[in-house]
């Protein structure tokens, strides 16, 4: 793993929690965005060499609206950036860490993501990401590069 690339905050008003964000960090967001296959909408904040991600449900079905409706607003998930994504994914699953999608998908900010299950990491969801470059699929083509 290379670093921290951002803490995921669930919210239940993305307008709102702007406001509040960019009070606090004293800069806007860089991006905003929806991820339709994840009933979320996104906002990114860029803080030195990691980011703040805020997530709003777009669907009471969603992983946020459930996670909102269960505990509240606050952390969600904490991301850490990798080079390799198959290749991380197959080393965990070896030391006995739980995926909960071994596929890596496309998540918001450009990235393959894939998530660790919190009862094998200390009650905390990770998300694994990789940038995405290019037109190839790595879902399908098992293309790292």
């Amino acid at each position: 793993m290379n670093k921290i690339e951002h803490i995921g905050i669930a919210v239940k008003n993305l307008e709102e929690s702007n406001k509040v964000y960019s009070a606090l960090l004293n800069i806007a967001p860089y991006k905003e965005e929806e991820v339709i296959s994840e009933g979320v909408k996104t906002s990114f904040f860029e803080i030195g060499q990691s980011k703040i991600e805020l997530l709003e449900a777009t669907n009471p079905d969603s992983p946020i609206a459930k996670f909102i409706a269960r505990k509240g607003e606050g952390i969600h998930h904490i991301a850490y950036e990798v080079t390799d994504i198959r290749s991380e994914v197959k080393r965990l699953q070896e030391a006995g860490f739980e995926i909960i999608n071994e596929t890596p998908k496309a998540g918001a900010d450009n990235k393959w993501v894939v998530f660790l299950h919190p009862r094998s990491t200390n009650g905390v969801l990770i998300e694994l990401c990789q940038e995405r470059r290019g037109d190839s699929d790595i879902s399908d083509t098992g293309d790292n590069r």
